[in-house]
């Protein structure tokens, strides 16, 4: 059987709960889908914890192949979705440890895992787990904010603070780390330049608008080559108008057409991994965000697939002819 399962197959409404409906494990197995539904480090809105089964209830309505880019990417990956990570809703550090391992198993078996938060607290684990397996590593952050805040109320571990505790981890190539999508009021006048002085790329929404998409991709590639790239995405990197259910919204983000064509632009990096984050159903009554989600997932899928058909080229030149 051919999976994900069409709808012209098994109606939408009949599932097993997975994404798309994947199984649990097959052979030669190449990307997982996996739930990461931790939310208590969140400073706002919670409810992120109930995301990784919206996002899966939404990606019923999704087919399974990709007009765009020509693939059946779960298919084509032999695709599974290895269900929840275990948790512990009040405990962030045993979280993170969970969560470590449960990417990290997959990685070294290679493995491209497609993470569902959760709030962005989350994807400290998940560098963890990409750096202990292939070193420090580029970063992608499609996001509203920088994350970058050092504490809140004294706290230094929270959904503000992946990313500068990634670089006192070590974590990440600091120099091919871009955040791209900064946008809305601050605290400080110098807010943004806490990222820049770790050495980050900092595109904000309006740099991004003047200067377009294929430009911004442009530089991307240009800096990060084919160094492994760790894709995280916060839903709130879209405008709220098109993405209502998420905790921090930031009005002036580019819409859902403008997000999908960014996201599919990203052919030809070296990516080990994804998560896409802040997806917080209860304040999504009409699932448009969860939808969204589902749908960006998909073409991370795809952007996988296209990368597993590069890989296959090179190493066989002639299967390119055929």
């Amino acid at each position: 059987m051919k999976y994900p399962l069409s709808p012209d197959v098994k109606p939408e409404f009949c599932t097993t709960g997975s994404f798309m409906r994947l199984p649990s494990s097959r052979e030669n197995a190449k990307l997982a889908v996996v739930g990461m539904p931790f939310d208590t480090a969140a400073s706002f809105r919670v409810g992120a914890r109930f995301a990784p089964q919206a996002v899966r209830q939404a990606s019923m309505t999704l087919f399974p192949y990709h007009p765009i880019h020509k693939v059946f990417p779960f298919d084509e990956c032999n695709a599974i979705d290895i269900g929840d990570v275990s948790v512990i809703p009040h405990n962030i550090h045993r979280s993170y440890e969970l969560i470590e391992k449960a990417m990290s198993d997959l990685m070294k078996n290679g493995i491209i895992p497609i993470g569902i938060g959760g709030d962005h607290s989350v994807t400290l684990a998940n560098l963890r787990a990409a750096a202990k397996i292939h070193g420090p590593v580029a970063l992608l952050h499609f996001d509203s904010h920088t994350d970058t805040w050092d504490t809140y109320y004294e706290e230094k571990y929270w959904h503000g603070s992946p990313f500068i505790r990634a670089y006192e981890e070590g974590l990440l190539q600091t120099d091919k780390v871009f955040q791209i999508g900064i946008r809305g009021t601050l605290n400080h006048p110098g807010d943004l330049d806490s990222s820049t002085e770790l050495g980050y790329n900092v595109i904000t929404t309006p740099e991004l608008k003047k200067r377009g998409i294929e430009d911004v991709v442009k530089e991307v590639k240009k800096t990060i080559g084919d160094t492994p790239c760790f894709l995280t995405f916060d839903i709130d990197f879209v405008d709220p108008s098109c993405a209502p259910g998420t905790g921090t919204l930031e009005v002036g983000g580019l819409n859902s057409f403008e997000t999908l064509e960014m996201i599919r632009s990203l052919q030809g990096f070296n990516f080990i991994g994804f998560d896409l984050v802040e997806v917080l159903p209860p304040y999504d009554p009409t699932q448009i965000t969860s939808l969204l989600a589902a749908t960006i997932i998909h073409d991370f899928a795809s952007l996988v697939a296209l990368q597993l058909k590069e890989e296959q080229e090179k190493e066989n030149p002639a299967a390119k002819s055929l």
